[in-house]
């Protein structure tokens, strides 16, 4: 790459990075639904037309923001994972929930971006998935390592369940019980309902000491998903 060429491309990742702080700051003051190109533009003195080089439509500024916001907080979920690596998957569990947590506070309108309301007449496109799952596919990890380790204790499903519990672990993790899929699914909402509750001020009035609480109710999921090792011959409850 020539002189002249690292220039430009330093010059456009500066400019698409001032282009995506301005649109953060207007989600903070103006939520997602009204985010615009014009006042993006016109607060960083630019022309619609020159801004429309670096991001053609409000969508498509979404979408990077969206990709960001994922990113941003599968690392900090990951960083946390990091420094547990080799404690008790359910200690490591409630870290990276902590993590979530702690990312969701610090950056509330990112985070609501990602898990609060739709934007209207937006449809987040596939691109957004592989970011979108970081946290996800840790979660997972934790649960598939503790399995292949000293296993994980499960719960019995009824039986119209099965077929649709073989379907979503086929999907998401073939290599883990059925059983062990369905809750995951359901403590991974659950993990960001509680997010939702505190970032959207739902526990106010209801909940004083929040950290501590939600420590609690992580390390309840953690052994709702079976990172509680069971006894030897007693796999399911």
């Amino acid at each position: 790459m020539s002189t002249a060429q690292g220039a430009r491309a330093r010059a456009r990742t500066e400019v698409t990075a001032a282009i995506k702080d301005e649109a953060r700051r207007q989600l903070a003051a103006e939520g997602a639904a009204k985010l615009s190109l014009r006042a993006v533009a016109r607060e960083l003195g630019m022309v619609s037309s020159a801004l429309y080089r670096y991001f053609p439509s409000r969508d498509e500024l979404l979408t990077a923001l969206i990709i960001d916001a994922y990113d941003s907080l599968g690392e900090a979920a990951e960083a946390a994972y990091a420094k547990v690596r080799g404690e008790s998957p359910a200690r490591q569990w409630v870290v990276v929930c902590e993590a979530v947590r702690e990312w969701g506070l610090a950056r509330p309108h990112e985070y609501a971006l990602i898990y609060g309301s739709p934007v209207p007449g937006y449809t987040a496109p596939s691109t957004t998935v592989p970011a979108a799952a970081r946290v996800g596919l840790l979660l997972i990890g934790i649960v598939r390592d503790a399995h292949q380790d000293k296993g994980v204790a499960q719960w019995k499903l009824p039986a119209e369940l099965r077929p649709e519990a073989r379907r979503m672990a086929e999907d998401l993790a073939p290599d883990l019980p059925p059983a062990v899929v369905v809750v995951l699914i359901g403590v991974w909402a659950q993990l960001f309902g509680l997010v939702n509750f505190e970032v959207f001020g739902q526990f106010n009035r209801v909940v004083e000491d929040r950290e501590t609480f939600f420590r609690h109710a992580a390390g309840q999921l953690a052994h709702h998903v079976g990172l509680v090792y069971p006894r030897s011959g007693a796999t399911e409850r």
